[in-house]
C-alpha cells in the first residue's frame, strides 16, 4: 500500500495520475499546506524539504521496512519501477524519459509556479510588473519547448505514453491563468486534448477535489496569515546536538 501525503496541487496530481494509471493501491494522507501540515515534525521525517507530496510504501518489493520518499520526480521513478510500466527498460528509452522528467522538475514546474505566484499577487505587495512579465515570458518559452517537441511525436518521449507526460500535464491545465493562449501551440494542444480524455488521468486529477480551499472566501486576516506562513520562508534551525 502507498500512503501518499497529498494536497491537490499540480505537484501532488502528478503522482495520483501515475497511481491511477498503474492501478497501484494507495490511500491519501491529508497534508494541508494552508494549515501548515508540511511543517509538522512527523511530516518532516518523511519530507525534510517541507514540501508535499511525500510517499511511504508499506510493502516495498524487497520485503523490508517501509520506504519513504519525497520529491515528486523521485516518487514517480520509484512507482514506475514498482509497477513495471510507463518507463522504458532499454537504455535509450529510459534516459529519453528521464531527461524530460528532470526538465519538468527543473524548468516547467518552478517557472510555472513563479508565474502563478506573481500573477496572483498583483500589486498587493508593490509593483510586480517586471516579475509578471519575466515569468509569463519564460512559461511561454516552455510551452514552445513542448510544442516543438511534440510536432513530430505523439508523446514527449516518443510514441509511448510515459511518466514524462504524466509529470508535465498538471502544470499545463492552468495555461490561461499563466497568461498563455493554447492555440499558439497546436502540437501541444493536440497532446493536451488527447491526455485530457484518459479516464485514469481524469481520476488522478480529481483526487482531493474536496480538499481545496476557496481562497476568495477567506478574510483578509486569513489571507495575511497564509502569506506569512507560505511566502518568504527562511531556514529552519538544525538541532544543536548533531555531528560537528
Amino acid at each position: 500500500m502507498i500512503d501518499l501525503h497529498y494536497w491537490p496541487t499540480p505537484n501532488g496530481k502528478k503522482v495520483t495520475i501515475l497511481l491511477e494509471e498503474a492501478e497501484i493501491p494507495y490511500q491519501i494522507v491529508r497534508c494541508s499546506i494552508g494549515e501548515g501540515d508540511q511543517f509538522k515534525d512527523e511530516f518532516l521525517r518523511i519530507s525534510p524539504n517541507n514540501r508535499m507530496p511525500a510517499m511511504v510504501d508499506t510493502e516495498p518489493a524487497d520485503g523490508g521496512e517501509p520506504i519513504a520518499l519525497f520529491e515528486s520526480g523521485a516518487i514517480m521513478l520509484y512507482l514506475a519501477e514498482k509497477a513495471g510500466r510507463f518507463q522504458p527498460q532499454d537504455l535509450r528509452g529510459r534516459h529519453e524519459v528521464n531527461q524530460w522528467l528532470i526538465w519538468q522538475m527543473a524548468n516547467q514546474g518552478p517557472k510555472s509556479g513563479e508565474c502563478g505566484h506573481f500573477r496572483r499577487l498583483g500589486d498587493s505587495q508593490g509593483d510586480q510588473s517586471y516579475a509578471v512579465q519575466r515569468f509569463t515570458d519564460e512559461v511561454n518559452r516552455l510551452y514552445g519547448v513542448l510544442d516543438n517537441r511534440l510536432y513530430d511525436r505523439r508523446y514527449l518521449a516518443g510514441n509511448e505514453y510515459t511518466i514524462a507526460d504524466m509529470i508535465s500535464y498538471p502544470w499545463t491545465v492552468n495555461w490561461e491563468g499563466q497568461g498563455q493562449q493554447i492555440d499558439d501551440f497546436p502540437y501541444f494542444k493536440r497532446w493536451f486534448e488527447e491526455l485530457s480524455e484518459r479516464p485514469a488521468l481524469q481520476r488522478g486529477m480529481a483526487v482531493g477535489s474536496d480538499l481545496s480551499i476557496d481562497y476568495d472566501s477567506l478574510s483578509e486576516q486569513d489571507r495575511t496569515r497564509l502569506r506569512s506562513m507560505l511566502y518568504n520562508q527562511r531556514a529552519r534551525p538544525a538541532p544543536k546536538d548533531g555531528l560537528l
